[in-house]
């Protein structure tokens, strides 16, 4: 080996020495959260949770149509996002624009302004099922809280929250008058171990986004490295000849215990550790080469970014509530638009909504040709290069969870960018999407990191078993990689002299190449 490629390696094995024993208890921390996380989330209210809590539609009630309440509001600009839904046993409407939301009541006409302090305890007792004698007062909340810094939850403060002797813990917003945190012992406990370590999402971290970001992507792009040197490292130190020699025998690896272990571990699960890690630093977008800025937003163009409540005066929210009535249990009513064409779209539950148009009678889902159709008028100049329907999930469109809607269209445009549509025929809504960059993003990310191939969806357990087998080889690489550190920092701060031989057997020596002369 010549002078140079030997301080190459030299160097090579100090600086993942050193920066593994930094790095070690993060990939333990990492390793073990990502097992929790299989099966426990961050506690969130999802729109099935909050479709399969809400109270029945009653048309009788609604008294007031969407035109005037909007002119109550005395607003020029047109809502982004209009649903009609129930408030503390009255109809509201919710239009929002951006961000910002604005409610109406559909029975009386009066604009919502703040729910109260007892309004809210009515909603988290209806929302638990559960006494409201029984609920505990928590507070006022102004500031972030662990449960509160989720990007989905945090726009909708101050919160009322409320909590039962059971563990249930629910905040609702005093700006929209709705459930937006539930939490439970189980669910928090599954977060502690999970999420919250895995995403580093400590209030006095998350709470400052910016911040945030560049510190899980600065630890995760050189926790890539320390790997990356860890894999040299292992091939380096491997020899297939078994050229080390020790008392009882030769080895292709020149270390005992733990260090031996640690080895051997990192050649069979270090790829893993390395694609894993360096996908999760994809999860924060830091890279621009694996978006499509050309690729076309498809939704907007079918749906609009505007409700023109001038278009839904043919059929009131009522009738059409009435219409569905007879099909479902209408929860919730919002106005949407697909092709140009207004529509209500009647909700029970995520997977159990209809269709009503302005003049035809309800239907379950849009025709296929009909999306076809409005989504060639509004790619134009583009073309439509091939659609097809899709009766189960494939390597673009999957789901462990089995949430996203079957059927769905598949439609790909001649672009420069190939890019590719979901759309979901019941909603008119694209589901996922693609590009030719963002295709390189699915595997690297999702691929590398969820493991999220159909096959292995479709034959659960099997998912399971291989993605826990590859999560407990990094926690077992991890486990010596602690030790290693342990006894490598130990040794530091002690200052103690060692032998070459007792180095070999303390796990905390550099490669011991010439233990008795190679073979």
């Amino acid at each position: 080996m010549s002078r140079a490629a030997a301080k190459v390696r030299k160097w090579t094995m100090l600086i993942h020495r050193w920066m593994g024993v930094v790095f070690c208890a993060l990939f333990f921390i990492w390793f073990t959260s990502g097992i929790v996380m299989m099966y426990a989330r961050f506690p969130r209210v999802e729109a099935e949770q909050r479709l399969s809590r809400a109270e029945r539609l009653d048309p009788s009630q609604i008294r007031i149509g969407p035109a005037e309440a909007l002119s109550a509001l005395r607003s020029s600009n047109a809502p982004s996002q209009v649903r009609l839904a129930v408030l503390d046993g009255r109809p509201v409407y919710r239009f929002a624009f951006g961000r910002r939301t604005v409610m109406v009541f559909a029975d009386d006409g009066q604009r919502f302004g703040a729910a109260s302090r007892e309004m809210a305890l009515r909603t988290a007792a209806n929302w638990t099922g559960l006494p409201a004698s029984q609920a505990s007062f928590d507070g006022f909340i102004t500031r972030d809280d662990q449960w509160t810094v989720y990007s989905s939850v945090r726009p909708y403060g101050p919160f009322w929250k409320y909590s039962w002797p059971n563990g249930e813990q629910v905040y609702v917003s005093r700006s929209t008058g709705e459930v937006v945190q539930d939490t439970t012992r189980r669910t928090r406990l599954g977060a502690y171990f999970g999420a919250i370590p895995h995403w580093l999402y400590f209030v006095w971290l998350r709470s400052n986004g910016p911040l945030w970001t560049q510190v899980v992507i600065w630890l995760s792009g050189v926790g890539t490295v320390v790997s990356i040197l860890g894999l040299i490292a292992g091939i380096w130190l491997y020899s297939p000849a078994k050229l080390y020699r020790f008392s009882d025998g030769r080895s292709s690896i020149p270390y005992r215990g733990q260090k031996r272990w640690h080895v051997i571990l990192g050649l069979v699960f270090g790829v893993f550790a390395c694609t894993w890690v360096f996908s999760g630093l994809l999860s924060m977008g830091p890279f621009s080469w694996l978006s499509d800025p050309d690729r076309p937003n498809l939704d907007r163009l079918l749906r609009g970014d505007r409700i023109h409540i001038a278009a839904f005066q043919a059929k009131a929210p009522a009738a059409a509530i009435a219409e569905a009535a007879s099909k479902l249990a209408v929860k919730e009513l919002e106005f949407v638009s697909f092709g140009g064409k207004p529509y209500y779209l009647a909700w029970e539950s995520p997977a159990n909504s209809l269709l009503v148009p302005m003049t035809d009678g309800a239907r379950n889902a849009l025709d296929s040709r009909q999306i076809v159709d409005a989504a060639a008028q509004a790619v134009s100049p583009s073309s439509i290069a091939a659609w097809r329907v899709v009766n189960q999930y494939e390597l673009y469109y999957v789901d462990r969870e089995k949430r996203m809607p079957l059927p769905a269209i598949y439609i790909e445009l001649n672009d420069r960018s190939r890019s590719a549509f979901y759309i979901d025929p019941r909603t008119g809504r694209v589901v996922e999407s693609y590009g030719s960059r963002s295709r390189w993003n699915r595997w690297l990310y999702h691929g590398l990191h969820s493991m999220d191939l159909p096959a292995l969806y479709a034959h659960r357990p099997a998912w399971d078993v291989v993605v826990l087998a590859l999560l407990s080889g990094g926690v077992a690489l991890c486990v010596t990689s602690l030790v290693i550190a342990w006894r490598r920092l130990r040794c530091t701060v002690s200052r103690k002299p060692i032998s070459a031989a007792a180095a070999l057997d303390a796990d905390i020596s550099e490669p011991i190449i010439d233990q008795g002369a190679p073979l």
